[in-house]
């Protein structure tokens, strides 16, 4: 399976890395429905077995669920062969299911210690701020993270949604290892300055969501998003609303033909688009089942060749013109 180099670490990630965002469950805020957690600890061994080194999580996932759900995965795999374990902080869920943004450092070390004791481990291999709010207050996260690093508690530290002006401000106290913002055929964002950012500053880049949620696996339809349960964030998402809806399963039918051509599937395709950028380090995919996982996997040892990136360019520019 093919590595990068994560930023200015020592570690080479594979390309795809496990996503656990989903199957921290429905009972949050952010969740993605129900979740069988016997499948989701057998889709994580399962994108181990197939060679991905490392997973990504976060303490709000399912407000902790994900991590101990993760930890049960590795407990079956043996210590020499468990993959590197990112996790998150910032954003505590309060006793009426709200979610609070809070990067103050005695709450940063609080959630530390609950990970640390959700995941079984002494230390986390990647730590992440995981959204920049409030903004005031990300020298003080940064610091204690710095912190935290050099306790032993945490490996590497690095951020998630962050601006390249954000990131500008941390690299003045500690340099960043790595940042996870959204990317994808539907959110491009990052390609502007944020990319260029990464790449002059040795900052490796985790994108997250590059399959947009599903939306982008050609799996999709008008019938399957009406009948997203009201647990299910994306129900609530307008990329799965009318008109962005129809706009994005069209483009998906555009999709399907240059897959069949390069000999992949639409899911795949969409993974393989965000890495073909060499200051793409990873992409995270998610594992709810193993069969979720087999297929994702397999893109860590394919790219794309130019000819098939030009195809994807000009259904991108017609998209954006439409």
């Amino acid at each position: 399976m093919n590595t990068r180099r994560l930023g200015n670490s020592e570690i080479e990630l594979t390309t795809v890395g496990i996503g656990t965002w989903a199957i921290g469950g429905g009972d949050w805020k952010f969740g993605w429905g129900a979740q069988d957690e016997q499948e989701a600890v057998q889709g994580i061994l399962r994108g181990v077995q197939l060679g991905i080194n490392w997973i990504d999580t976060a303490a709000v996932y399912g407000n902790g669920r994900s991590e101990e759900i993760v930890a049960k995965a590795l407990q079956q795999i043996p210590a020499d062969q468990r993959p590197l374990v990112a996790t998150k902080f910032g954003r505590v869920i309060q006793a009426d299911g709200s979610i609070q943004a809070i990067i103050k450092a005695d709450s940063i070390r609080r959630e530390c210690e609950a990970s640390l004791r959700r995941l079984q481990t002494d230390c986390i291999d990647l730590y992440q701020m995981h959204w920049p709010q409030p903004d005031e207050d990300i020298e003080e996260a940064w610091t204690t993270m710095v912190q935290l690093k050099q306790e032993g508690k945490v490996r590497h530290i690095g951020v998630s949604n962050h601006s390249a002006a954000q990131m500008a401000r941390l690299q003045t106290i500690h340099p960043i290892t790595s940042l996870q913002p959204p990317y994808s055929m539907l959110v491009r964002g990052i390609e502007d300055d944020i990319l260029p950012y990464c790449q002059a500053h040795s900052i490796g880049v985790v994108c997250y969501s590059p399959m947009y949620k599903g939306l982008l696996t050609g799996k999709f339809d008008a019938q399957r998003a009406a009948a997203l349960s009201e647990d299910d964030h994306r129900s609530r998402d307008p990329q799965f609303q009318s008109p962005a809806l129809e706009k994005n399963l069209q483009f998906v039918e555009s999709l399907k033909t240059v897959a069949a051509d390069a000999n992949v599937s639409v899911a795949q395709l969409a993974i393989l688009w965000t890495l073909r950028n060499e200051v793409v380090t990873s992409a995270i995919v998610g594992a709810r089942s193993p069969k979720q996982i087999e297929e994702t996997a397999a893109v860590g040892s394919l790219q794309l060749n130019q000819d098939v990136v030009g195809q994807l360019n000009k259904l991108l520019e017609a998209r954006s013109a439409s």
